[in-house]
């Protein structure tokens, strides 16, 4: 099952976290959720939430 960890507010932020939680080894899932606003949503295994939650942290908050 596949959980939404994070709301995007730009297609450029939505890959740049996609490919940097890619490179770290975990399945990365991107939707549209409201094509006028530009917001995608950032989805990970529901399995993998908490380790995705850490470096997800790490990413935005370097």
């Amino acid at each position: 099952m596949w959980t939404v960890i994070y709301i995007a507010p730009t297609a450029k932020v939505a890959d740049m976290i996609k490919s940097k939680l890619t490179e770290e080894g975990f399945l990365v899932k991107c939707r549209p959720i409201n094509m006028s606003k530009q917001q995608f949503e950032i989805l990970v295994p529901s399995g993998e939430l908490e380790e995705v939650q850490e470096v997800l942290n790490l990413i935005l908050h370097p």
